[in-house]
């Protein structure tokens, strides 16, 4: 499954974009997956916030509230939270400044204070669809599942047709690799808005993840019909070539989506991931392309385990060992029980002379097969495809060290 993450500077955008009613619209390539917007130039405003002339005097707990908000927005979190606090001790926008306090403690994973401080607005009567969103990822961070869901549907029941209320808690429940949850999730969000490309797309990422790559792959399909010329059709009908084994037509369709002016770390991943496993070799320009799109990936989504899996793949094959391992250890700890990364750390470690790290990521690799064969047998009928590159067992094991 690609998991897309996105740096804390674009959550708060995010957050403000589609949690509190502004009209700007989502940055492009904000989310993973959804066709991008196009940004403007107006400031996106603190819910509850009055606009103020450039000129105008303010006061110090207004200032606050401002300073706070605008903290909020580029996501320095740590610093926006003293002058949130300020503004809610001087009773200034209450509603705004315990809102943007929320997001503050949601974006730094301290979920039991933005709990309370959502909580506190529910009995203040302040209850609404975003708040009942942010509550609901704040939940699943803490890992109340049951009340996660319980906000969900609170959500969808006040603004059902709202895409990014079920798309925000999908990611929620990824960023805990709690996909079953996640999957649940999105089919509450498709029961009442089944023609969106978006969560199809969501809920085949989830379908992948748990292995189910039959129902994932009619996702794929429907959502890279309904997003057709758009982003999310793009990266949904190359994920699907990747799933079938298409390794070209995932290529072809990633550079035609890319040439379309779609370059997200979305769809520079899956390009660089396809052209990996087509067979590049060092030196080739399709090799430089792969590299140059995931170094792209990574730097804008150092989160997102696939682009650290293929980019520590293509630096093992370029001799930077030290350059591989780090960002396969980054992938191992976005994504530990993920086969293909041991194969890679395991192939690093010995072309560096670690014969010790090479035997334990070995030992890792052989259990997590193990299990995964298992869990195969168990589900005839798919085709079971390893998240970071290729079907399972297909991944070339180097051998153990000699003693």
């Amino acid at each position: 499954m690609l998991k897309w993450p996105i740096p804390v500077a674009r959550i708060a955008a995010i957050m403000f974009a589609l949690l509190t009613g502004s009209p700007e619209r989502l940055p492009a390539q904000a989310t993973h997956g959804s066709a991008p917007g196009q940004t403007d130039s107006r400031q996106l405003s603190p819910p509850g916030a009055a606009a103020t002339e450039p000129n105008a005097e303010v006061s110090v707990p207004e200032e606050e509230l401002r300073q706070g908000s605008d903290l909020t927005r580029r996501g320095d979190f740590n610093k926006a939270i003293p002058h949130l606090l300020a503004a809610r001790a001087q009773a200034t926008s209450l509603y705004a400044a315990s809102f943007n306090l929320a997001i503050c403690y949601l974006g730094i994973h301290q979920y039991a204070q933005a709990i309370q401080l959502l909580n506190d607005l529910k009995g203040e009567g302040r209850d609404n669809a975003n708040v009942e969103n942010l509550l609901a990822q704040a939940y699943i961070g803490s890992g109340q599942e049951r009340q996660g869901l319980q906000a969900l549907e609170s959500a969808s029941t006040m603004s059902p047709q709202d895409e990014k209320l079920y798309a925000l808690v999908a990611d929620a429940c990824t960023d805990q690799h709690d996909f079953a949850l996640g999957l649940k999730v999105a089919d509450i969000g498709l029961r009442n808005l089944p023609n969106s490309a978006r969560l199809h797309y969501e809920r085949a990422l989830l379908l992948s993840q748990l292995d189910r790559l039959d129902r994932a792959k009619a996702d794929f399909s429907q959502a890279s019909k309904l997003g057709q010329g758009g982003e999310i059709g793009y990266v949904s009908a190359a994920r699907l070539a990747l799933l079938e084994g298409s390794i070209p037509e995932a290529v072809r369709v990633s550079r035609e989506g890319i040439k379309k002016g779609f370059q997200s770390p979305v769809l520079l991943t899956t390009l660089g991931e396809a052209l990996v496993r087509s067979g590049v070799t060092p030196g080739e320009s399709d090799f430089i392309e792969a590299q140059t799109a995931l170094e792209k990936a990574v730097a804008e989504r150092p989160n997102d385990p696939a682009g650290q899996i293929s980019l520590g793949q293509i630096y093992l094959m370029t001799g930077r060992l030290d350059d591989s391992i780090d960002h396969l250890q980054k992938a191992r700890q976005l994504m530990p029980n993920q086969p293909s990364i041991y194969a890679s750390l395991a192939k690093a470690y010995q072309k560096r002379g670690d014969s010790l790290d090479a035997e334990r990521a070995l030992a890792i690799l052989e259990k997590l097969n193990l299990d995964r064969a298992e869990h195969i047998r168990s589900a005839p009928g798919e085709r079971k495809m390893s998240y970071g590159g290729g079907e399972v067992g297909d991944e070339e094991v180097p051998s153990k060290p000699q003693q």
